[in-house]
């Protein structure tokens, strides 16, 4: 599918208004309040999204892998995916995004910051990420996406609670008053060990940095291998109180 500059929403259509978006998911954890002993699997919740966000609703995707976008895209074909374009990627994960805008039945958006590496570091000087990782997250990825995300009434994300403490509480669907739509957490229950079976299971792209001792993969400036036995975000922002770029905050 072709990479487009903007997102547009795939089948525009007129946005609902906030109280008819928090209905459906005060109705969606109801029903899930209704029988604790059964939470939705990935697909059951993508099922549900599709069918409430016809043409509405967007993928969040770093790239790390095609799990998401693919469990997705099997309920909502053509559904936009939405690529962080920093300009600080590795290779690696240029290569998987383009990969997965070849292979699956979506439509890759490259979400774009309003200054390019140059112009910023021109601005704010060379190697912000080594000052200020906060300020360059929240111009390269928080702010873009902030102005992506009104455009739909819903966004998926691939966050689950095994990738440390700050998502341990991860719920499957949520208000996401920051941005003021609904966030979706389909893989939330799922494992690291999980996710790599699925992808194996169905031939799904992965980033070869997985394999590589990078279990969580930004920038490549603020990553770095994790050791065995570390929190799988520890190779994140290393050396700066920070493990979180964000845009799950």
């Amino acid at each position: 599918m072709s990479a487009v500059p903007l997102a547009t929403p795939t089948v525009p259509r007129k946005r609902r208004s906030e109280a008819e978006l928090k209905a459906i998911v005060d109705d969606f954890n109801a029903t899930l309040a209704a029988d604790p002993e059964h939470e939705p699997t990935a697909d059951e919740v993508a099922a549900w999204a599709a069918f409430h966000f016809d043409g509405t609703l967007a993928v969040a995707c770093s790239m790390a892998d095609a799990v998401l976008p693919h469990v997705v895209s099997r309920f909502a074909p053509g559904v936009d995916v939405l690529f962080l374009e920093t300009g600080y990627h590795f290779s690696d994960t240029i290569v998987t995004r383009d990969i997965v805008a070849e292979d699956l039945p979506i439509t890759l958006v490259n979400v774009m910051p309003e200054l390019t590496v140059a112009e910023q570091d021109e601005k704010f000087g060379p190697r912000l990420y080594e000052r200020d990782p906060a300020l360059c997250c929240q111009m390269r990825k928080v702010e873009p996406l902030a102005r992506t995300l009104p455009l739909y009434e819903a966004w998926v994300t691939g966050v689950r609670r095994d990738e440390g403490p700050t998502r341990a509480d991860t719920p499957l669907v949520t208000w996401d008053a920051k941005n003021g739509l609904v966030k979706i957490n389909p893989l939330a229950a799922w494992s690291f060990d999980e996710l790599l079976a699925y992808a194996g299971e169905h031939r799904v792209e992965v980033n070869s940095l997985l394999s590589d001792g990078y279990p969580s993969i930004g920038c490549e400036p603020c990553t770095r291998r994790v050791e065995p036995g570390e929190d799988p975000r520890a190779g994140r922002w290393a050396g700066f109180a920070k493990t979180e770029c964000g845009l799950h905050t």
